[in-house]
């Protein structure tokens, strides 16, 4: 019988050239390990890179584990001079949540992770604002009220970072957190805090997007969730949508419809990231 603890995720991105899936697959052919699922794809010529994301079973694997990552960098990874990574399909990731006031997004999240729906632990909640926790609460989850202005942001922040630390965060998860992190936390978590953006990116960048997109007579509306970088909504993009509007639509409709959007796009996001099937190159992503 197959079991989570014996299951595994391969990501690999290196550049193209002819064998390399076929030395990935005879390699863990000769380990013993089954592929479950196996899928690659290559950017165009002028790039010319080759990224993969394999599903495997093997008897034993935790105590396999070592052996086998130390044999797969001497016999394959080193010979096409590969960026990879393991991680094993029952290891819940653990994920931090930062909100402010508006609760479609954290909802969103809790609601699925407390169906199962969403692999994750969720060790925390921090907030600027106090208005949540009643919510969080309720889920049985801790709540950190940290109250931030522009005199004490590097202190709130400080906190922050050693509140992820003492809860053994692996990401974090902006749920509509209306505060911009500093260049100093962003490098810090690079590709480990994913963000929301009420805008179909690169459209609308900054405050009041509906209100802009209202007043442009916009036919299509849309969020963008994407990591975190110290530039601000450019990191790289992970999911995206859009719905359609139209002239009847004032403002207040605009926000309705696109806060439905932003919860479905988060959760997406957040799915992917957690299921491993992302890969970061640039500021782009390769999502399987």
């Amino acid at each position: 019988m197959r079991t989570k603890e014996n299951t595994a995720r391969l990501l690999i991105s290196c550049a193209d050239r002819p064998g390399i899936v076929a030395a990935v697959s005879q390699f863990l052919a000769r380990q013993g390990a089954n592929i479950l699922d196996s899928r690659q794809h290559t950017t165009d010529p002028e790039v010319g890179r080759f990224f993969m994301r394999m599903v495997f079973y093997l008897d034993d694997l935790v105590s396999k584990r070592d052996a086998l990552e130390a044999a797969f960098n001497a016999e394959v990874a080193s010979r096409f001079s590969m960026d990879y990574r393991f991680s094993r399909a029952d290891r819940r990731k653990r994920m931090a949540l930062l909100v402010s006031k508006y609760d479609h997004c954290l909802l969103e999240l809790l609601w699925k992770w407390q169906r199962d729906e969403l692999e994750v632990d969720i060790p925390l909640v921090i907030s600027n604002h106090d208005d949540l926790r009643t919510v969080v609460e309720a889920y049985g989850l801790p709540y950190f009220y940290l109250p931030v202005s522009k005199d004490t942001k590097p202190q709130q922040e400080a906190e922050i970072d050693r509140l992820l630390k003492e809860y053994k965060v692996d990401f974090a998860v902006l749920a509509r957190y209306m505060q911009i992190l500093s260049k100093d936390l962003a490098d810090k978590y690079s590709t480990r805090i994913i963000n929301i953006h009420h805008s179909f990116l690169p459209a609308f960048i900054g405050a009041n997007p509906y209100k802009k997109a209202y007043e442009r007579g916009v036919k299509l509306i849309g969020a963008t969730a994407h990591y975190v970088t110290d530039d601000l909504d450019e990191g790289p993009i992970i999911e995206q949508d859009v719905e359609r509007v139209s002239h009847r639509d004032q403002t207040d409709d605009l926000v309705r419809i696109g806060r439905d959007v932003e919860r479905k796009v988060l959760a997406k996001a957040v799915e992917a990231h957690v299921e491993d099937r992302v890969i970061i190159y640039g500021n782009k992503t390769v999502v399987f």
